[in-house]
């Protein structure tokens, strides 16, 4: 692994974390960047892929670095990894108790998204033990042991993940001139019923430094999603993590949206 130029002295080969990578599981193409579509519930389905994928390397993120994390890291990784599991499950708490709701009122039908609750059960034990673990085990968690908990959950999480954002592109069936359903207004306007200041503190980070937009679908996303203004985007990516920033080390990117290596 090559070594900075910038660096005044040659850093040991073994000292350098390595990058991160898209494993053990993969990112989900936008329908956007597949269709080139841009119609509102292609948009949707597009954001939450983006989404999506954040949960997925901040998966990716724990799973490749527990095996490494030393006794003194493992208090701010059991941090981070409780992010990643609030972050997660208040996502999936927000669609069934506001999202699914608003879009059974906008199309006049009861559980449109029933689909998607049932895989959302799918892997919900798994996930909460993986919380229960660290919680129970504190800094003297085995790596073995968190990694085997997340392999029991994985293709369940996995196959959700994939499995929603087609879900959302499929309600254009709804959407007619007589009764157009704004399928981003109502997204947004769920989102924002879930964020408190414990949130932006504590489980936002996680969300927002997972997420890739340099590189992912040629940059096509890059300062257009999340959808923030510039001043919101370095409060929440910049000032807030500092609050906790000994966590959100060990996610997978940076705060300008690219991959970098990891922490340990």
């Amino acid at each position: 692994m090559a070594v900075q130029a910038n660096h005044q002295a040659q850093v040991p080969i073994a000292s350098v974390p390595p990058l991160y990578s898209d494993t053990p599981l993969a990112m989900i193409h936008t329908p956007k960047f597949e269709t080139g579509n841009t119609d509102p519930f292609t948009i949707e389905a597009s954001h939450m892929a983006l989404s999506h994928n954040s949960f997925i390397r901040g998966f990716n993120s724990i799973y490749q670095q527990a095996p490494r994390i030393k006794p003194a890291d493992s208090t701010d990784f059991v941090g981070y990894c409780l992010a990643w599991h609030d972050c997660v499950a208040e996502h999936h708490h927000y669609e069934e108790t506001e999202f699914f709701t608003a879009i059974d009122n906008a199309v006049g039908e009861k559980g449109v998204m029933d689909g998607a609750v049932e895989q959302h059960a799918a892997f919900h034990d798994g996930l909460e033990r993986f919380k229960s673990y660290l919680l129970e085990k504190g800094s003297d968690f085995s790596y073995t042991e968190l990694i085997a908990i997340m392999d029991s959950f994985s293709e369940p999480l996995y196959t959700h993940l994939k499995a929603e954002p087609p879900q959302i592109l499929a309600l254009s069936r709804f959407s007619t001139p007589e009764r157009p359903i704004d399928i981003v207004a109502m997204a947004l306007e769920a989102g924002k019923k879930s964020v408190t200041l414990k949130f932006v503190f504590n489980v936002l980070p996680v969300f927002l430094l997972n997420m890739e937009t340099v590189d992912f679908e040629g940059g096509m996303w890059h300062n257009i999603f999340p959808p923030f203004n510039a001043a919101v985007k370095w409060v929440l990516t910049k000032a807030a993590p500092m609050w906790q920033r000994r966590r959100w080390r060990f996610a997978s990117c940076n705060a300008d949206g690219k991959i970098k290596h990891l922490a340990v």
